[in-house]
């Protein structure tokens, strides 16, 4: 017998959460938080929940307010009995701080992974962890899910004469050459230097670059300097064209005209995150709804989700 599904949406992912369960084939359950006026706020459920899978949809962008209205969304929802509390979010923010790469820093999804357990999560449903080892931080089930499934055909549709994989840094190679060998493609990688957090220095390309229509791949896309960099710089390269595509749209900063200044083509993006400006010229927003709803449905059922990984 399955248990019967209720979907509630945070403040930062109403948009996704209609999209969820319209594609789903239900309505989102109907949920209120309740602010004060010195900023704390409440969230409570205005329907029943006990004995539900209750799925809490929720992408932790910035401010911390989307992460910390998830957690009392988690703690209400145990609290009035529901049967399991799982948490979709799209965007897992935080995922960045995965590792004590300095002395005297915090490990922030570790950070964020506890608290989530410790708020009732039961399971945690998201997509394109900036770093894949931030699963072994929960002890339940992750469902790890890659735009990957969202991004190739929209490669293909493209019918690019002479494309070519690339990575914007060392540490996208993986990732681009997982889309290189699926597609049969050459790949090159773009090598930078930061002296600081969100600034590059220097940067060159390793790989074939002349005449080549080149797609960056990147989980996240914040200020968009080192994409608009690669960019430009393979262009002065010879490309014939360069595009971008981004599971995650943070754009923070001077990204907006960063992006409006540079080479790129196009920037290409899922809707785990709301973009704050709708509608930009260089800008195509590729929706990852219908991939969470099947995923939601499989987990309610129990049933396998391997069929939604591409590669």
């Amino acid at each position: 017998m399955l248990v019967p599904v209720k979907f509630f949406s945070g403040s930062s992912s109403q948009d996704l959460a209609l999209k969820i369960a319209e594609s789903y084939g239900q309505p989102l359950g109907k949920m209120t938080v309740l602010r004060f006026s010195d900023g704390e706020f409440e969230p409570y459920y205005e329907e029943s929940i006990r004995g539900s899978s209750v799925f809490l949809i929720q992408s932790t962008n910035p401010p911390i307010d989307h992460f910390f209205e998830l957690l009392l969304m988690a703690d209400a929802a145990k609290r009035a009995s529901a049967k399991q509390v799982v948490a979709v979010m799209p965007y897992f923010g935080f995922a960045r701080q995965d590792r004590k790469d300095r002395p005297r820093t915090a490990i922030g999804a570790k950070l964020m992974a506890d608290l989530l357990m410790t708020a009732g999560v039961t399971r945690i449903i998201t997509m394109d962890l900036h770093a894949d080892q931030i699963q072994g931080f929960f002890n339940i089930p992750v469902d790890h899910l890659y735009a990957s499934y969202i991004f190739i055909p929209y490669i293909k549709e493209l019918n690019l004469p002479n494309l070519t994989i690339a990575s914007p840094d060392v540490g996208g190679s993986k990732r681009a050459s997982a889309y290189a060998n699926y597609l049969k493609k050459e790949i090159v990688i773009c090598y930078k230097q930061r002296s600081r957090a969100n600034v590059v220095d220097k940067m060159t390309a390793i790989g074939e670059v002349e005449g080549r229509d080149i797609i960056l791949l990147d989980d996240i896309v914040d200020t968009a300097g080192t994409l608009t960099k690669a960019a430009d710089m393979l262009m002065d390269m010879g490309a014939t064209s360069v595009r971008a595509l981004c599971s995650h749209a943070v754009l923070s900063g001077k990204s907006y005209e960063n992006i409006e200044k540079s080479r790129l083509t196009e920037l290409v993006v899922t809707d785990t995150i709301p973009l704050k400006k709708p509608n930009h010229p260089k800008i195509k927003v590729l929706t990852a709804a219908p991939l969470f709803a099947d995923v939601i449905n499989k987990v309610n059922s129990f049933e396998s989700i391997s069929s939604k990984f591409v590669f």
